[in-house]
């Protein structure tokens, strides 16, 4: 990839009108850090800007630091920064700062909870300390991510759902929020779960984040189920001003639903997370998904123009399947190695 240049410009679906878009403080963070990732050249790079060149050399590990400074989102650092240290010379820690709990990106508890164990069938692990929860508008947080660099990533085949076994979560306030708006958020997301889930217990427990372990005020909810296969999916929700508690834990918890009638065996906010895994493993890798969205098409798009992997879409022709917007991403993956192992 020396030398490539990555044009961030409207158009890039065919049949699909995509606005440019610019450069947000998380985006040039990132982007700087794996230009120190690998001693590369970064010209372009600003906030605001729409075309970035990018000539990376090679990947080493050791520590590295980045921070939005403000309350944009460490799991996109997290995001951007996990293909290229699995494929380094030594093992990695990264020090990522900003949002934990931010809108608009996953929440810390999303990765750990379900990016985490999903991924980790790529056969890699990583280790993900939450040092400091931070929030919108302040940011704040940090987490400390520790990873070994693989020879080559397995394929995964994610296909079979099972049956929910289990729904749990955890609803949180920090800073100066009372306590008792974590417990209405909590119980809001059981009645509304309730009334489609009849015979499993759903456990949320409240929490109150410890005053040294979260910069700034903040609210919100996850709630994940787990099936009989291991499939995981959650709903979440960030409280805003103006929100009442029981709307941001129905609103979660009708997100858990939608993403529990699709079929699939993974969550909207899983499907474009795996693409680059996908297209990087060695052989061929499948996910069954509900509706395809639009990051998953672009991560497509760009893991085949980038990594000349091949991927296919199909309508699920599975029997339980045919009355559900129901999809087969399939990828013959390029069998990366890692050229310093």
């Amino acid at each position: 990839m020396a030398g490539q240049r990555v044009e961030v410009d409207g158009g890039i679906l065919e049949g699909v009108s995509v606005q440019p878009e610019a450069e947000r403080p998380q985006h040039l963070s990132g982007l700087e850090m794996i230009r120190d990732l690998c001693d590369g050249q970064l010209e372009g790079a600003a906030i605001g800007s729409t075309e970035v060149t990018f000539t990376p050399e090679k990947i080493k590990g050791g520590i590295h630091t980045a921070d939005t400074k403000t309350a944009g989102s460490v799991c996109l650092l997290m995001q951007v920064s996990m293909p290229c240290v699995l494929f380094a010379a030594s093992p990695s820690e990264l020090h990522l700062k900003g949002g934990t709990n931010a809108e608009m990106a996953p929440q810390i508890d999303y990765t750990v909870m379900v990016f985490k164990p999903i991924v980790e069938k790529f056969g890699f692990n990583f280790n993900c300390d939450i040092k400091m929860r931070g929030y919108y508008p302040k940011g704040g947080g940090e987490v400390i991510v520790r990873m070994s660099p693989v020879t080559q990533l397995n394929p995964i085949n994610l296909t079979d759902r099972g049956s929910v076994t289990k729904i749990y979560g955890r609803a949180f306030v920090a800073g100066v929020l009372p306590f008792k708006v974590a417990k209405d958020m909590a119980a809001a997301a059981v009645r509304c779960i309730r009334k489609e889930i009849r015979d499993l217990y759903v456990n949320i427990q409240p929490v109150q984040e410890p005053k040294d372990q979260a910069f700034g005020n903040g609210n919100g909810i996850i709630i994940i189920a787990e099936t009989s296969t291991g499939c995981l999916f959650a709903g979440s929700s960030l409280g805003k001003r103006g929100v009442n508690a029981d709307k941001v834990g129905i609103d979660a918890a009708e997100m858990l639903l939608a993403n529990l009638r699709h079929g699939g065996t993974v969550d909207e906010f899983l499907q474009d997370q795996l693409i680059i895994f996908m297209a990087l493993a060695n052989g061929v890798s499948r996910i069954k998904t509900g509706p395809v969205t639009l990051h998953t098409q672009t991560a497509i798009h760009f893991a085949e123009q980038l990594a000349k992997a091949k991927f296919t879409v199909k309508k699920s022709e599975d029997e339980e399947d045919s009355s559900k917007d129901t999809y087969i991403i399939e990828c013959q993956g390029i069998g990366m190695r890692n050229p310093n192992l």
